[in-house]
């Protein structure tokens, strides 16, 4: 639930908090979905680990009327025919590969979203209510809830916006198979002797985004963005402390006629300790490209540049339809 979906999001190294405006306000800030004139549906596709694992999203949003929208989104992170070989070698020791069998791990979340206009000029307000499905062969599932809750504000041709996730703590509860579990328990000394913690928590965090968008005569424009993402935990992050850290992320969108846009953004700034105890900076730059033609848009993005060694580098396919575009 933290990747983040929509290539032209990604593109932006996420930093669309304040302007998030279509279908994709599902995930990025619910308060979004009231700037929708008509019914819209985004689809992603991401392969990740060297095509490893798979990472999928689709969402639909529609308003309600001219004072509230809604939407609905879901998301699924899996890896296939894993091999379990907890069963190769039998009782006498002897090496059976019949014994061999197969599984998935996947992570679903599914969230539903609600928006409205507040009584206050320019401001709005939404809020997600959020299912997390986690599965791990027969070996161990889980089933998990948690809310979000965000809000935008417009002043002139400033965006300002702010997400707040996992407000009230998501609590994710486990089910182990003990059968299964009993089967591999003393496979290696003095390991996996006790089941797992049935319960995993994850804590609130927050999102403050800022944007404003320029027009250039009539066929250009450039919209650029600032988000400030919080954890209220000391972490690697460029401003840290022992209660609150704080990542940095920038974005900018370069668009002609509204047809083609040209994306580049920079987040995930980190610091990190050397091995002769000096510090260094180290940042994700990402970059993008998007084409949209009566009502249908085509994104791509191409993540972390920088370092092609680490898991999150991915080319990233999204496409968004607002559904006006058929009738």
């Amino acid at each position: 639930m933290n990747i983040g979906v929509d290539a032209a999001a990604l593109g932006m190294a996420n930093a669309v908090t304040a302007q998030t405006a279509d279908v994709n306000a599902v995930y990025w800030n619910p308060a979004g979905l009231l700037q929708l004139k008509d019914k819209q549906v985004g689809l992603m596709h991401a392969s990740y680990f060297a095509n490893i694992a798979q990472y999928d999203y689709a969402a639909y949003a529609s308003p309600i009327d001219s004072e509230s929208a809604w939407g609905f989104s879901a998301i699924r992170f899996g890896v296939d025919d894993i091999l379990n070989t907890t069963q190769l070698i039998d009782n006498q020791g002897i090496i059976d590969y019949n014994r061999v069998s197969k599984f998935s791990t996947a992570d679903y979340g599914f969230s539903f979203s609600y928006a409205r206009k507040s009584k206050f000029n320019n401001v709005r307000y939404g809020a997600n209510a959020k299912i997390i499905r986690r599965v791990i062969g027969e070996f161990a599932n889980s089933w998990g809830f948690g809310f979000d809750v965000g809000v935008q504000y417009t002043k002139k041709k400033w965006e300002f916006g702010l997400l707040l996730r996992d407000i009230t703590t998501t609590y994710n509860v486990w089910s182990i198979d003990e059968q299964a579990y009993a089967a591999v328990q003393n496979s290696i000394p003095n390991q996996n002797q006790e089941l797992p913690e049935s319960t995993e928590i994850t804590l609130p965090k927050a999102q403050l985004g800022i944007a404003r968008k320029f027009n250039f005569h009539t066929d250009y424009s450039l919209v650029t963005a600032a988000n400030f993402n919080m954890e209220f935990t000391k972490t690697n992050d460029l401003i840290a402390s022992n209660s609150l850290s704080i990542a940095p992320a920038l974005g900018c969108e370069f668009g002609y006629t509204d047809v083609v846009f040209l994306r580049t953004g920079f987040g995930n700034f980190q610091k990190s300790t050397q091995v002769d105890n000096s510090s260094k900076m180290s940042f994700q730059p990402n970059i993008g490209l998007g084409f949209k033609y009566k009502g249908i848009q085509i994104d791509y993005a191409l993540t972390d540049m920088g370092n092609q060694s680490t898991a999150l580098y991915s080319n990233i396919f999204s496409v968004k339809v607002d559904l006006s575009s058929f009738r």
